[in-house]
């Protein structure tokens, strides 16, 4: 039985602030000498970034759609083994997550019977705080509400009514973190700008000195200590002798992958050779290719110009190199990429269509996505576990499509449909009309975890599988299998 100190940081909603402070939690008891593992819920890519760099080690999901929920509990066991203490960060406010609480921050922290603490955002509030903490320690009994921490505080009067309140309904008050206009983190339409692109020690630095001064350590290490032992993790997975080499897709532009997926891909025999669609001249030799997510959309001149690396890929996946793309990689691999302003960019040229970047968000969530078809990582029928977060549409790039119809915005099929109303079949005839003479056909049918009505995307084109969906290897065993497998049965004939 393994005894983990651990605390689930959580936020009222989104925006609290909580995203900072822990990452100066997470600075603060390295600095103090612990070893600490940071862990973040739900599907985001950004945040574990920050609290990488503040741990000095991975950060990693928690998410209990992507992987399942029988793993959560063994596989925080299964890391957690050389360190002094686990800090995970909630996603959204305590208790959202996808239909019905699936991965909210709640079911996390049950799971783990971690204590939580609830950062509160305190401006222009006063003994109202109190009763939102209130509300939220009634809500679910079987969520250990340990704590709070007050977050922008205005003054030391603000400070104490605060503290009264909180005193009134018997909720300890752990940290109290002052306004400061330095603690800002950059954003832009997916949410926080990532750690490959800024540079954010001095705002670390910053909020560990704030955040160490202002926290009350005794408590929040006996808190942490108090966790009830979790049992052992059984059956751990034997790592398998290298069978293939995939080239991984990373740099500023692709930055998008869970540790735990990219691991799980390693101990089932892939060696990973990492590359920058930047920076290098040429796609490295390797059995199958992997584009994850990322801001493509930000980096669209040097994309662009590296005129070599583009025609490398596309010489590759023509030969018949297994290639899985993800949201950004999926637009890398189209035609061009038209930015917010309209103006186009050529990418590689593989997917005969644009993507279009949008001013709102087209697509988010949860989904479970059934193949249509045998795939790269599933055969025909079966069901994906994945999540969609996108501002692009993809535009047909053909004569056939010369109004510009939409074609794959997350909830259109790969072709160019009329905008009228059609029958799943009608859209899957036009869509294998169009298509017939190019062979790429519409790989999966989405269903959202909130919505009623499903919807198509991504494509499938010889050895390629892309599309909006993100997917963890590591909770799909059997894909990480087929993908591995697609890619010996490729070395096997590159060498005959």
């Amino acid at each position: 039985m393994q005894t983990i100190p651990r605390v689930v940081v959580a936020g009222t909603n989104s925006g609290v602030g909580k995203t900072t402070i822990v990452a100066g939690i997470l600075a603060a008891l390295r600095q103090k000498g612990y070893r600490v593992q940071p862990f973040k819920v739900g599907p985001d890519y950004i945040d574990p970034g920050f609290h990488s760099l503040a741990a000095g080690r991975d950060c990693l999901n928690l998410d209990t759609w992507l992987v399942p929920k029988t793993e959560l509990a063994p596989f925080f066991v299964d890391v957690t083994q050389d360190v002094d203490i686990a800090i995970v960060e909630g996603v959204m406010g305590l208790y959202d997550g996808g239909r019905q609480g699936i991965s909210s921050t709640a079911e996390i922290a049950k799971s783990l019977k971690a204590p939580v603490l609830l950062v509160i955002d305190c401006k222009a509030m006063g003994a109202s705080a109190a009763a939102i903490a209130q509300g939220f320690r009634d809500y679910d009994k079987e969520v250990n509400l340990a704590g709070v921490i007050l977050n922008r505080i205005g003054s030391d009067t603000h400070e104490a009514m605060i503290r009264k309140a909180m005193e009134a309904i018997g909720m300890p008050v752990l940290a109290v973190i002052r306004r400061n206009d330095q603690l800002h983190s950059p954003e832009r339409h997916l949410g926080l700008i990532p750690v490959t692109e800024v540079d954010p020690k001095t705002m670390i630095a910053t909020i560990a000195a704030i955040v160490n001064q202002q926290m009350d350590w005794t408590m929040f290490l006996q808190l942490a200590k108090a966790a009830p032992i979790l049992p052992p993790k059984v059956n751990k997975r034997i790592k398998k002798d290298k069978r293939v080499t995939i080239a991984v897709a990373k740099d500023q532009a692709f930055s998008f992958y869970y540790p735990a997926s990219l691991e799980a891909l390693e101990e089932a025999g892939a060696d990973l050779v990492y590359f920058s669609p930047i920076a290098d001249k040429v796609l490295p030799k390797a059995d199958a290719l992997f584009i994850g997510g990322g801001f493509p959309e930000m980096f669209l001149g040097q994309l662009a110009a590296n005129v070599t690396m583009r025609a490398s890929i596309k010489k590759a996946v023509e030969e018949g190199l297994p290639t899985y793309a993800e949201c950004g990689g999926y637009m890398y691999l189209s035609q061009a990429i038209v930015d917010f302003e309209g103006q186009s960019y050529p990418m590689v040229g593989l997917i005969p269509a644009k993507s279009q970047m949008e001013k709102k968000l087209q697509r988010v969530g949860y989904v479970t996505a059934t193949a249509l078809r045998d795939t790269l990582l599933a055969p025909k029928g079966t069901a994906l576990k994945g999540h969609e977060f996108h501002f692009s549409t993809m535009h047909r790039e053909s004569s056939l499509a010369s109004n510009g119809s939409k074609v794959d915005e997350g909830s259109k099929l790969m072709t160019a449909f009329p905008e009228k109303k059609e029958t799943s079949a009608s859209k899957f005839e036009a869509a294998d009309k169009v298509l017939k003479d190019i062979s790429w056909q519409p790989a999966f049918s989405l269903q959202g975890t909130r919505q009623t009505q499903s919807h198509e995307g991504g494509i499938t084109y010889k050895n390629v599988l892309a599309s909006y969906l993100h997917i963890n290897f590591a909770g799909l065993p059997e894909a990480v299998e087929r993908f591995i497998g697609a890619a010996e049965t490729y070395k096997k004939m590159k060498n005959r």
